[in-house]
C-alpha cells in the first residue's frame, strides 16, 4: 500500500468543489431558450378525470404550452414499466397496472401528474398550472395494504383483482411445517416496517433539450444510473432511439435508491421539449418530492421461529404483505421478494424456512428500493425475532445468536443464497468488547438511581450486495444484466482517465477509484480523473445501487488495469531489453527485478503513443476496457449494539452508546467507509425513532413536509463507535463486500431491541416516538397494577 493506495485514508478529491459551492447539479445547467415546467397534480388519492380545461392557463403571460395526457398518448409515448418480473406461486405473472406519465382518465394517488405547463419562467409556469381546471369525480380510496385486499375495497387497476399484484413464496413449506411440529418452543410476532420518504439533499430535477437539426435529445437528470435511464426511455417509453438520446447525470446530491428509477417528469420534459421546440427544465420542490419520490419499506409481517430443546433454531415461517402503492415502480417487485426473503436466514444456520409474500396496490405513492432495499426489512424481522426468542427462553441475546451462528463456509441457505465467507463470531465479539457489554448491569443500576430506564439491544445483520451475477438475476426475473464496465485510458504524459459505468452521488468514487490506480501504478491520485454519469462518454454501465460500486464497478476497473499493466510491461521489457516476467511496478516506475534498470511510468506511456520502438506487431496506445460480471453476490455482515436511556415520565429515548462492528471485506479508504456507515446508521435510527410517512383514510399524505415528517438531527444521534473485522470476499479480485447500506440495515432492530429491553415490553413499533414509548411503559404497568 502506498501513501494514496488501497487502505489509505485519502481525503476526498471531490469535496473541494462541493464545500466551496462549485458543484454542478442539474439545476445549475442551462440551455439557450430554456423554458420551465410546472406540473398540474391531483389533490385526490383516487378520482376519475371528467375533463381538463387548459384554455385560461394557455393565455397567461409567458406560457408556451399546456400539455395533457391525451396528447402524450397520441404521440406514442409509452407507459412506465416495472423491470423485474415476479410470478405468483401458481405460476401466473404479476399484475402490472397501466401507469401513464400524464394521467388522462383516473388518478390513483395524491400528487399524480395530469398536465404540464411550459413557460418562460418557473413562476409563470407555476401560476399557469394553478389556472388549469380539472374536473374530478372523487372515488373511495384505500391506503392500508391489508384493507386493500378485503372484499369491497376500492379497486385500483382492473388487471389486479382484489388489488393483489402477486402471491409469491420461497422455501420448503413442508419441511418448515415439520420443524414446527417438533419444536420445543415457538416465538411468534407481528412486525411492522414503517413507510419512509427518501429525502435526498438535492430534489429530483431534469433539463431536456431536443435538437431538431440532429433529431437528437439530451437529458440532464438526477440519476443513479444514466445508462439504464437511456435504455428504458428509448426501448420501452418510445422517447427516442438510443443513439439519438444522451443522458447526463452531473453532480447528484444523494440518491439512496430514489434516483434509480425513471419517473414521469423526465419523460414529460423530453417529450415537451420536442413538442414546444425549446429546452424544458423542471426542479421538484419539497412537497413534490414527498408526494412523488418513490417511498420505501411499508411491510406488515407475521413471523414464527421454531426452537428445539437445545434452543437451536430449526424453522422460520414468515408471511409478509407489502404495500407497493398506486403503481409498480421500476424495481419494486424485486424488493419484497428476492431482495428480502432470500436474506431471512440472517447469520444463522436455519435448516427450514418458508416465506409467503403478497404485494398490494393502494392509493399511496409508489414504493421501491430505499437504502438497503429489502435487506433492512429482512434484518428487522430476523433480529427482532432473535432478541424476542432469547428473552422467552431465558438466554442472553448475544449467546443465543452465537449458539445459532453459521460457522462453516460456503453455506447454502434454504432460500437461494449461498454465503461465501464470513466470521460472525468475530464481529459479535468485537461489538461486545467495544460496547463494554459486561459492564451494562452496572450502568443500568446507576441509571435506575437517576430514575431512568436503561436498555441494550443487539442486531447481527447480513446483506447481499452487488445484485449480481447477471445469469442468476435473469433467471429470477430481472430485465437487465447487472455487470459493470470500465475503460482505463493512459494518456501520453502518464495521466490516467478511468471511465466507469458506476455513478457517484456522494460515495466518493473520484477518490476511491483513483486509489486503485495509485496502488497499481504508483502514480499520485491527482493525476487520475474518474469519468462517469454521461452516456456519450462511457459506453455503457449499470449504475450505482445495492452497494455494488466497489465489488462490481471497481472489479471492472481492476480487469481493465490488468490489461493495461500487461501491455505496459511488454513495452518496458522491450525498451530495457529484459524478460517480460522480470518487470515489476514500484513507486511509479517499471523496473527490471534484481537490477538498477527502470523507466518512469510516464515514459512507458509516452513510448506507447510515439510508437517509435514498440514490440513487433503491437498496436500503439495504452487504453483498455473490461466488463465484469460477478460470480456471486457479496455478503457484508456485522453486529450492532445499541444502548439507550429512557425517561419514563416523557418516553423520550436517548441513544447513549452505539457500536457498529462490520465486515466489509477489503476496505479501500477507511475514512470514506466510516462516513458511509455514519450516514446509514443515522438513516436507520431515523426510521427507528422518528420517521413515518403517514396517510389519512382519504389518501392524503399527512407528513408531506418537514413540519410533519421528522428527520434525525445532530442531537438525535450519538457519537458512533466503529470497528471492523475482515474476511475477504472470494468472488471478486479485490475481496470487497460493500458498505453503503449496512448502517441502515442493521441499526433499526438494534434500537428497538434496546428500547424494549429498557421498558420491559415488546409491544412497540417503529417509529418509537416518545408518545409510543410512554404509552408502552404505561401499558406494561397495568398488569402489575391489576395484580
Amino acid at each position: 500500500m502506498g501513501a494514496e493506495g488501497i487502505g489509505a485514508r485519502v481525503l476526498r478529491k471531490e469535496d473541494r468543489r462541493f464545500i466551496t459551492g462549485k458543484g454542478r447539479y442539474t439545476d445549475d445547467m442551462t440551455a439557450p431558450g430554456m423554458g420551465f415546467a410546472a406540473f398540474v397534480r391531483s389533490p385526490h388519492a383516487h378520482a376519475a378525470i371528467k375533463s381538463i380545461d387548459t384554455s385560461a392557463a394557455a393565455d397567461m403571460p409567458g406560457v408556451t404550452a399546456v400539455l395533457t395526457g391525451d396528447q402524450l398518448v397520441g404521440d406514442g409515448v409509452g407507459n412506465l414499466i416495472c423491470g423485474w418480473m415476479i410470478h405468483s406461486k401458481d405460476g401466473t405473472p404479476m399484475k402490472m397496472g397501466a401507469w401513464r406519465a400524464l394521467e388522462a382518465e383516473r388518478v390513483r394517488h395524491v400528487g399524480q401528474a395530469v398536465a404540464v405547463v411550459v413557460a418562460d419562467t418557473a413562476a409563470q409556469a407555476r401560476d399557469a398550472a394553478e389556472a388549469v381546471m380539472v374536473d374530478y369525480e372523487e372515488l373511495p380510496a384505500v391506503v392500508d395494504a391489508i384493507d386493500a385486499m378485503k372484499e369491497g375495497a376500492p379497486q385500483l387497476h382492473p388487471e389486479a383483482e382484489g388489488n393483489l399484484i402477486y402471491d409469491w413464496e420461497i422455501g420448503d413449506e413442508t419441511a418448515t411445517n415439520e420443524a414446527f411440529a417438533r419444536a420445543k418452543h415457538v416465538t411468534r410476532m407481528e412486525i411492522f416496517n414503517n413507510r419512509l420518504v427518501p429525502n435526498a439533499m438535492e430534489p429530483r430535477a431534469a433539463l431536456a433539450a431536443y435538437d431538431e437539426a440532429e433529431e437528437h435529445y439530451t437529458l440532464w437528470t438526477t440519476s443513479q444510473n444514466p445508462h439504464v435511464a437511456r435504455l428504458v426511455l428509448s426501448a420501452f417509453y418510445n422517447i427516442a432511439p438510443e443513439h439519438k438520446l444522451r443522458v447526463i447525470a452531473p453532480d447528484v446530491g444523494g440518491g439512496f435508491g430514489s434516483k434509480i428509477y425513471i419517473y414521469p417528469e423526465e419523460m414529460v420534459c423530453l417529450w415537451a421539449s420536442k413538442r414546444t421546440g425549446r429546452p424544458v427544465k423542471w426542479v421538484a420542490d419539497r412537497t413534490e418530492a414527498f408526494l412523488t419520490d418513490a417511498h420505501g419499506r411499508d411491510h406488515h409481517t407475521e413471523a414464527e421461529m421454531a426452537l428445539d430443546e437445545h434452543n437451536k433454531i430449526i424453522g422460520l415461517r414468515v408471511k409478509t404483505v407489502a404495500n407497493l402503492g398506486a403503481y409498480m415502480s421500476l424495481f419494486s417487485s424485486s424488493v419484497p421478494t428476492y431482495l428480502y426473503a432470500t436474506l431471512l436466514s440472517g447469520q444463522y444456520d436455519i435448516p427450514a424456512i418458508h416465506c409467503n409474500v403478497k404485494t398490494v396496490y393502494t392509493n399511496t405513492t409508489p414504493v421501491d428500493a430505499y437504502r438497503g432495499a429489502g435487506r433492512p426489512e429482512a434484518t428487522y424481522v430476523v433480529e427482532r425475532m432473535m432478541e424476542t426468542a432469547a428473552r422467552e427462553v431465558g438466554m442472553d441475546p448475544a449467546e443465543f445468536r452465537r449458539k445459532n451462528f453459521i460457522r462453516s463456509f460456503p453455506h447454502q441457505t434454504p432460500v437461494i443464497m449461498c454465503y461465501d465467507a464470513g466470521d460472525y463470531e468475530a464481529s459479535l465479539d468485537a461489538a461486545m468488547k467495544a460496547a463494554d457489554y459486561a459492564g451494562f448491569g452496572t450502568r443500568k443500576a446507576e441509571a435506575a438511581k437517576r430514575g431512568k430506564l436503561r436498555g441494550i439491544g443487539f442486531s447481527s445483520y447480513i446483506e447481499a450486495c452487488g445484485i449480481a451475477p447477471s445469469q442468476a438475476v435473469g433467471s429470477l426475473g430481472a430485465g437487465v444484466g447487472l455487470w459493470e464496465s470500465a475503460e482505463v485510458r493512459v494518456n501520453p504524459v502518464g495521466t490516467i482517465e478511468v471511465l466507469t459505468g458506476s455513478h457517484s452521488h456522494g460515495q466518493g468514487h473520484e477518490t476511491t477509484f483513483a486509489q486503485l490506480i495509485a496502488d497499481r501504478f504508483g502514480v499520485p491520485t491527482d493525476s487520475v480523473s474518474i469519468v462517469h454519469g454521461d452516456t456519450d462518454k462511457v459506453q455503457f454501465g449499470m449504475g450505482t445501487y445495492g452497494s455494488r460500486s466497489g465489488a462490481v464497478g471497481m472489479s471492472a476497473v481492476v480487469k481493465a488495469l490488468d490489461k493495461v499493466e500487461a501491455k505496459a510491461k511488454k513495452i518496458a521489457a522491450h525498451l530495457m531489453e529484459a524478460a517480460e516476467g522480470d518487470i515489476v511496478i514500484e513507486g511509479g516506475e517499471l523496473k527490471v527485478a534484481g537490477t538498477d534498470k527502470s523507466l518512469p511510468f510516464f515514459q512507458v506511456a509516452l513510448a506507447a503513443y510515439t510508437a517509435h520502438n514498440l514490440p513487433a506487431g503491437m498496436e500503439p496506445g495504452l487504453k483498455e476496457g473490461a466488463f465484469y460480471d460477478p460470480t456471486n453476490f457479496t455478503f457484508p455482515a456485522g453486529t450492532y449494539v445499541c444502548e439507550v436511556e429512557i425517561d419514563p415520565d416523557t418516553g423520550r429515548t436517548e441513544i447513549v452508546n452505539f457500536v457498529a462492528a462490520d465486515d466489509f471485506g477489503k476496505i479501500i479508504n477507511p475514512m470514506i467507509v466510516e462516513g458511509q456507515v455514519h450516514g446509514g446508521l443515522t438513516q436507520g435510527i431515523g426510521q427507528a425513532l422518528l420517521e413515518n410517512a403517514s396517510y389519512d383514510e382519504s389518501g392524503q399524505l399527512l407528513t408531506a413536509s418537514y413540519m410533519d415528517y421528522c428527520m434525525p438531527r445532530a442531537d438525535d444521534v450519538p457519537s458512533y463507535k466503529l470497528t471492523t473485522t475482515e474476511t475477504l470476499c472470494p468472488g471478486n479480485p479485490l475481496g470487497m463486500k460493500g458498505c453503503g447500506e449496512a448502517g441502515a440495515i442493521g441499526s433499526p432492530p438494534a434500537v428497538i431491541n434496546a428500547i424494549t429491553n429498557a421498558i420491559g415490553t415488546n409491544e412497540i413499533d417503529m417509529p418509537a416516538t416518545p408518545e409510543k414509548v410512554w404509552r408502552a411503559i404505561q401499558a406494561a404497568k397495568m398488569p402489575a397494577a391489576a395484580e
